[in-house]
């Protein structure tokens, strides 16, 4: 089987015309991706399981939960921060970026002003 029958994923192939290639950057570092993968996705079938550090001890995070419940996956995407790669579709030439973004200290959760988990 070389595409699964329901993300059509497979193998990233110039040959194929570059319609199952969606082209990344991360940090100006181009990355390739599957239509229909989510940005986390992308990152950790690129070899990259850790985009962001804690503020407050400066652990790595990455995917945790997978589902958009946690914030261990933040990431800056188009210029947009404290988006979760878990649940971003990605797109052609999305810029990714993990330049820190305002993070709670004591939660390690977004500081966006809204309410305290």
């Amino acid at each position: 089987m070389t595409r699964h029958p329901k993300t059509q994923a497979g193998p990233r192939t110039v040959e194929d015309g570059g319609t199952s290639v969606v082209h990344l950057t991360l940090n100006g570092q181009e990355l390739l991706a599957h239509p229909g993968q989510t940005v986390g996705a992308a990152l950790v079938d690129a070899g990259i399981q850790s985009w962001r550090t804690t503020r407050k001890n400066g652990r790595p995070r990455g995917l945790f939960c997978g589902i958009g419940i946690c914030y261990d996956c933040l990431i800056t995407v188009d210029g947009a921060p404290n988006q979760r790669a878990c649940i971003v579709p990605v797109c052609e030439g999305m810029q990714l970026s993990t330049t820190a973004a305002p993070v709670d200290a004591a939660t390690d959760a977004p500081n966006d002003g809204g309410t305290k988990r």
